[in-house]
Protein backbone atom coordinates (compact mmCIF):
# COMPACT_ATOMS: atom_id res chain seq x y z
CA UNK A 1 0.00 0.00 0.00
CA UNK A 2 0.87 3.82 -0.70
CA UNK A 3 2.05 4.91 2.40
CA UNK A 4 1.95 8.90 2.38
CA UNK A 5 2.29 10.95 4.69
CA UNK A 6 -0.67 12.58 7.11
CA UNK A 7 -1.31 16.37 8.57
CA UNK A 8 -2.67 15.71 12.12
CA UNK A 9 -3.44 18.87 14.12
CA UNK A 10 -4.62 19.39 17.45
CA UNK A 11 -5.76 22.94 18.56
CA UNK A 12 -5.70 23.45 21.73
CA UNK A 13 -6.73 25.94 24.54
CA UNK A 14 -6.03 25.34 28.39
CA UNK A 15 -5.82 21.65 27.61
CA UNK A 16 -3.28 20.80 30.10
CA UNK A 17 -5.24 18.08 31.87
CA UNK A 18 -5.55 15.99 29.02
CA UNK A 19 -3.18 17.40 26.21
CA UNK A 20 -0.30 14.62 26.92
CA UNK A 21 -3.17 12.12 26.12
CA UNK A 22 -3.94 13.43 23.29
CA UNK A 23 -0.26 13.83 21.95
CA UNK A 24 0.10 9.87 23.00
CA UNK A 25 -2.80 8.99 21.02
CA UNK A 26 -1.07 10.23 18.06
CA UNK A 27 2.65 8.52 18.91
CA UNK A 28 0.12 5.32 19.46
CA UNK A 29 -0.62 5.15 16.15
CA UNK A 30 -0.20 2.21 13.61
CA UNK A 31 0.34 4.34 11.10
CA UNK A 32 4.08 5.86 11.12
CA UNK A 33 4.09 8.19 8.10
CA UNK A 34 2.51 11.90 10.26
CA UNK A 35 3.81 15.06 11.21
CA UNK A 36 1.94 16.37 14.26
CA UNK A 37 0.90 20.56 14.04
CA UNK A 38 0.23 20.93 17.80
CA UNK A 39 -1.40 24.74 17.52
CA UNK A 40 -2.25 27.18 20.78
CA UNK A 41 -4.99 29.47 20.87
CA UNK A 42 -3.78 31.60 23.84
CA UNK A 43 -3.68 29.32 26.22
CA UNK A 44 -2.95 30.67 30.10
CA UNK A 45 -1.55 27.10 31.47
CA UNK A 46 0.64 24.88 31.16
CA UNK A 47 -0.36 23.36 27.58
CA UNK A 48 2.28 25.24 25.60
CA UNK A 49 4.62 24.00 27.52
CA UNK A 50 3.38 20.69 27.25
CA UNK A 51 3.40 21.31 23.57
CA UNK A 52 7.28 22.44 23.19
CA UNK A 53 8.22 19.74 25.93
CA UNK A 54 7.96 17.22 23.24
CA UNK A 55 11.16 16.13 21.83
CA UNK A 56 10.60 14.93 18.00
CA UNK A 57 11.03 16.33 14.54
CA UNK A 58 7.69 15.61 13.51
CA UNK A 59 6.13 17.74 15.92
CA UNK A 60 5.98 21.17 15.30
CA UNK A 61 4.72 23.68 17.56
CA UNK A 62 2.67 27.51 16.95
CA UNK A 63 1.88 30.16 19.42
CA UNK A 64 0.97 33.40 18.76
CA UNK A 65 -0.02 34.69 21.99
CA UNK A 66 -3.84 35.26 20.70
CA UNK A 67 -7.28 33.53 21.27
CA UNK A 68 -8.71 33.52 17.96
CA UNK A 69 -11.25 30.57 18.03
CA UNK A 70 -11.49 26.92 16.94
CA UNK A 71 -13.15 28.13 13.15
CA UNK A 72 -9.97 30.51 12.61
CA UNK A 73 -7.53 27.91 14.08
CA UNK A 74 -8.78 24.96 11.61
CA UNK A 75 -8.31 27.23 8.54
CA UNK A 76 -5.09 27.89 9.71
CA UNK A 77 -4.30 24.26 10.19
CA UNK A 78 -5.22 23.85 6.37
CA UNK A 79 -2.29 26.74 4.97
CA UNK A 80 0.28 25.00 7.98
CA UNK A 81 -0.02 21.78 7.10
CA UNK A 82 2.87 19.97 4.89
CA UNK A 83 1.06 16.96 3.60
CA UNK A 84 -2.11 16.74 1.42
CA UNK A 85 -4.23 14.47 3.74
CA UNK A 86 -5.20 15.91 6.95
CA UNK A 87 -6.51 15.07 10.27
CA UNK A 88 -7.68 16.80 13.82
CA UNK A 89 -9.01 15.94 17.06
CA UNK A 90 -9.70 17.71 20.15
CA UNK A 91 -7.14 18.04 23.02
CA UNK A 92 -9.07 16.31 25.35
CA UNK A 93 -9.54 13.19 23.34
CA UNK A 94 -7.69 9.67 22.09
CA UNK A 95 -8.33 8.01 19.55
CA UNK A 96 -7.84 4.18 18.30
CA UNK A 97 -4.49 3.05 17.82
CA UNK A 98 -5.98 1.69 14.14
CA UNK A 99 -8.09 5.02 12.90
CA UNK A 100 -5.43 6.87 10.52
CA UNK A 101 -4.30 3.46 8.86
CA UNK A 102 -7.65 2.95 8.01
CA UNK A 103 -9.03 5.63 7.26
CA UNK A 104 -6.06 6.92 4.63
CA UNK A 105 -6.40 3.33 3.29
CA UNK A 106 -10.06 4.15 2.06
CA UNK A 107 -9.30 7.36 0.83
CA UNK A 108 -6.32 5.92 -1.34
CA UNK A 109 -8.59 2.81 -2.53
CA UNK A 110 -11.40 5.33 -3.05
CA UNK A 111 -10.12 8.81 -5.47
CA UNK A 112 -13.36 10.18 -5.47
CA UNK A 113 -13.74 10.33 -1.72
CA UNK A 114 -12.61 13.58 -0.17
CA UNK A 115 -13.37 13.17 3.41
CA UNK A 116 -13.95 9.37 5.82
CA UNK A 117 -14.76 9.67 9.11
CA UNK A 118 -15.26 7.16 12.49
CA UNK A 119 -18.29 6.56 14.44
CA UNK A 120 -17.59 7.68 18.50
CA UNK A 121 -17.50 6.28 21.73
CA UNK A 122 -18.46 8.70 24.32
CA UNK A 123 -16.50 8.58 27.74
CA UNK A 124 -15.74 10.03 31.06
CA UNK A 125 -13.01 12.02 32.19
CA UNK A 126 -11.14 8.85 33.51
CA UNK A 127 -12.38 7.08 29.83
CA UNK A 128 -14.75 5.08 31.24
CA UNK A 129 -17.21 4.13 28.51
CA UNK A 130 -21.01 5.87 28.33
CA UNK A 131 -22.72 5.37 25.29
CA UNK A 132 -21.37 4.92 21.14
CA UNK A 133 -22.65 6.00 17.84
CA UNK A 134 -21.71 5.68 14.44
CA UNK A 135 -23.52 4.56 11.36
CA UNK A 136 -21.91 3.10 7.34
CA UNK A 137 -22.60 5.46 4.71
CA UNK A 138 -21.14 5.64 1.59
CA UNK A 139 -22.49 9.00 0.94
CA UNK A 140 -23.85 11.92 2.89
CA UNK A 141 -26.13 14.48 1.35
CA UNK A 142 -27.91 17.96 2.07
CA UNK A 143 -31.32 16.03 2.50
CA UNK A 144 -29.81 13.84 5.19
CA UNK A 145 -27.61 16.52 6.70
CA UNK A 146 -31.13 18.96 7.23
CA UNK A 147 -33.01 16.23 8.41
CA UNK A 148 -30.13 14.65 10.93
CA UNK A 149 -30.35 11.40 9.68
CA UNK A 150 -26.74 10.58 9.56
CA UNK A 151 -23.95 12.01 11.81
CA UNK A 152 -20.93 12.95 11.03
CA UNK A 153 -18.07 13.08 13.73
CA UNK A 154 -16.21 15.92 13.40
CA UNK A 155 -12.86 15.55 14.73
CA UNK A 156 -12.61 11.82 13.42
CA UNK A 157 -12.13 13.44 9.81
CA UNK A 158 -9.44 12.45 7.78
CA UNK A 159 -9.66 14.40 4.24
CA UNK A 160 -7.99 15.61 1.78
CA UNK A 161 -6.18 18.88 2.56
CA UNK A 162 -7.35 20.26 -1.11
CA UNK A 163 -11.15 19.88 0.09
CA UNK A 164 -10.24 22.12 3.47
CA UNK A 165 -8.77 24.61 1.56
CA UNK A 166 -11.80 25.13 -0.89
CA UNK A 167 -14.15 24.84 2.11
CA UNK A 168 -12.85 27.08 4.83
CA UNK A 169 -14.83 27.17 7.99
CA UNK A 170 -16.82 30.31 9.11
CA UNK A 171 -14.97 32.12 11.52
CA UNK A 172 -17.71 34.13 12.52
CA UNK A 173 -19.41 31.22 13.68
CA UNK A 174 -19.11 30.63 17.84
CA UNK A 175 -20.24 26.81 17.92
CA UNK A 176 -21.81 24.38 14.84
CA UNK A 177 -18.59 25.44 12.73
CA UNK A 178 -18.80 22.05 11.24
CA UNK A 179 -22.54 21.17 10.81
CA UNK A 180 -22.23 24.38 9.11
CA UNK A 181 -19.49 23.85 6.92
CA UNK A 182 -20.70 20.36 5.78
CA UNK A 183 -24.37 22.15 4.91
CA UNK A 184 -22.99 24.73 2.69
CA UNK A 185 -20.75 22.34 1.28
CA UNK A 186 -23.51 19.27 0.48
CA UNK A 187 -25.23 22.35 -0.59
CA UNK A 188 -22.98 23.18 -3.79
CA UNK A 189 -22.57 19.40 -4.54
CA UNK A 190 -18.97 19.29 -2.82
CA UNK A 191 -19.49 17.01 0.30
CA UNK A 192 -17.81 13.65 -0.61
CA UNK A 193 -17.40 11.57 2.49
CA UNK A 194 -17.45 7.96 4.04
CA UNK A 195 -18.83 7.09 7.08
CA UNK A 196 -17.50 4.42 9.18
CA UNK A 197 -19.57 2.60 12.04
CA UNK A 198 -16.30 1.50 14.20
CA UNK A 199 -16.08 3.86 16.88
CA UNK A 200 -12.33 4.38 16.78
CA UNK A 201 -12.66 7.64 18.06
CA UNK A 202 -12.89 8.33 22.10
CA UNK A 203 -14.89 11.67 23.04
CA UNK A 204 -14.67 13.32 26.69
CA UNK A 205 -18.05 14.52 26.27
CA UNK A 206 -18.76 15.23 30.31
CA UNK A 207 -19.65 18.41 30.92
CA UNK A 208 -20.31 19.43 27.54
CA UNK A 209 -23.94 19.67 26.65
CA UNK A 210 -25.02 23.19 28.17
CA UNK A 211 -27.59 24.99 26.93
CA UNK A 212 -25.89 28.07 26.22
CA UNK A 213 -24.23 26.42 23.72
CA UNK A 214 -26.63 23.82 22.62
CA UNK A 215 -29.29 27.28 21.94
CA UNK A 216 -26.74 29.23 20.05
CA UNK A 217 -26.40 26.07 17.88
CA UNK A 218 -29.59 26.21 16.76
CA UNK A 219 -30.19 29.99 15.87
CA UNK A 220 -27.09 28.80 13.58
CA UNK A 221 -28.98 26.06 12.46
CA UNK A 222 -32.03 27.85 11.44
CA UNK A 223 -30.09 30.54 9.47
CA UNK A 224 -28.28 27.83 7.28
CA UNK A 225 -32.28 26.37 6.63
CA UNK A 226 -33.29 29.74 5.90
CA UNK A 227 -30.28 29.80 3.07
CA UNK A 228 -30.50 26.49 1.72
CA UNK A 229 -33.91 25.59 1.93
CA UNK A 230 -37.10 26.44 0.25
CA UNK A 231 -40.94 25.70 0.78
CA UNK A 232 -42.59 23.96 3.53
CA UNK A 233 -39.40 21.72 4.24
CA UNK A 234 -37.72 24.92 5.28
CA UNK A 235 -41.08 26.24 7.53
CA UNK A 236 -41.46 22.37 8.99
CA UNK A 237 -37.12 22.36 9.81
CA UNK A 238 -37.05 26.18 11.72
CA UNK A 239 -40.30 25.16 13.84
CA UNK A 240 -38.42 21.66 14.73
CA UNK A 241 -35.59 23.55 15.62
CA UNK A 242 -37.41 25.82 17.69
CA UNK A 243 -38.95 23.33 19.53
CA UNK A 244 -35.89 21.68 20.11
CA UNK A 245 -34.37 25.10 21.74
CA UNK A 246 -37.67 25.22 23.56
CA UNK A 247 -36.84 21.66 25.18
CA UNK A 248 -33.65 22.32 26.16
CA UNK A 249 -34.65 25.43 27.77
CA UNK A 250 -37.04 23.81 30.10
CA UNK A 251 -34.34 20.84 30.72
CA UNK A 252 -31.93 23.17 31.70
CA UNK A 253 -34.46 24.97 34.21
CA UNK A 254 -34.86 21.84 36.33
CA UNK A 255 -31.53 20.93 35.54
CA UNK A 256 -32.15 17.56 33.39
CA UNK A 257 -29.71 18.86 30.82
CA UNK A 258 -27.66 15.71 31.36
CA UNK A 259 -30.73 13.75 29.30
CA UNK A 260 -29.63 14.96 26.41
CA UNK A 261 -25.90 13.58 26.69
CA UNK A 262 -27.18 10.04 27.18
CA UNK A 263 -29.39 9.98 24.30
CA UNK A 264 -26.39 11.08 21.83
CA UNK A 265 -25.62 7.22 21.00
CA UNK A 266 -27.18 3.21 21.35
CA UNK A 267 -29.53 2.98 23.36
CA UNK A 268 -27.54 -0.73 24.14
CA UNK A 269 -24.15 -0.89 25.73
CA UNK A 270 -22.12 -3.10 23.71
CA UNK A 271 -19.22 -5.75 25.82
CA UNK A 272 -16.81 -5.43 22.37
CA UNK A 273 -16.66 -1.63 21.96
CA UNK A 274 -16.54 -1.52 26.53
CA UNK A 275 -13.30 -4.23 25.61
CA UNK A 276 -12.10 -2.30 22.78
CA UNK A 277 -11.99 0.91 24.49
CA UNK A 278 -9.84 -0.37 27.93
CA UNK A 279 -7.61 -1.87 25.91
CA UNK A 280 -6.83 0.62 23.45
CA UNK A 281 -6.96 3.21 26.46
CA UNK A 282 -4.26 1.48 28.40
CA UNK A 283 -1.95 1.59 25.26
CA UNK A 284 -2.09 4.53 24.83
CA UNK A 285 -1.71 5.66 28.71
CA UNK A 286 1.33 3.79 28.55
CA UNK A 287 2.47 5.06 24.94
CA UNK A 288 5.56 6.74 26.07
CA UNK A 289 6.44 10.38 24.03
CA UNK A 290 10.13 11.77 23.71
CA UNK A 291 10.20 14.98 26.04
CA UNK A 292 12.75 17.37 27.02
CA UNK A 293 11.04 18.67 30.12
CA UNK A 294 7.83 20.31 31.25
CA UNK A 295 8.22 23.33 33.20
Amino acid sequence: MERPFISIAIPFYNAEEYLVDSIKAIFAQTYSNWELILIDDGSSDGSLAIANSVDDNRVRVYSDGKNKKLARRLNEIAHLAKYDYLARMDADDIIAPEKLELQIRILLDNPTLDLVTTGVVSVSNDLTYVRHRGESANSVGLMDLVHKTKGVTHASILGKKSWFLRNPYDEFLKVAQDYSLWVTAAAKGDFNIKLLEAPLYYYREEGNVKAKKMLLAYNYERRLFRKHLKGGLKLKLILKSFAKSFLVRILSAIGKMDILLLNRGTGTADQKVIDKLARDAELVLNTKVPIRSIT
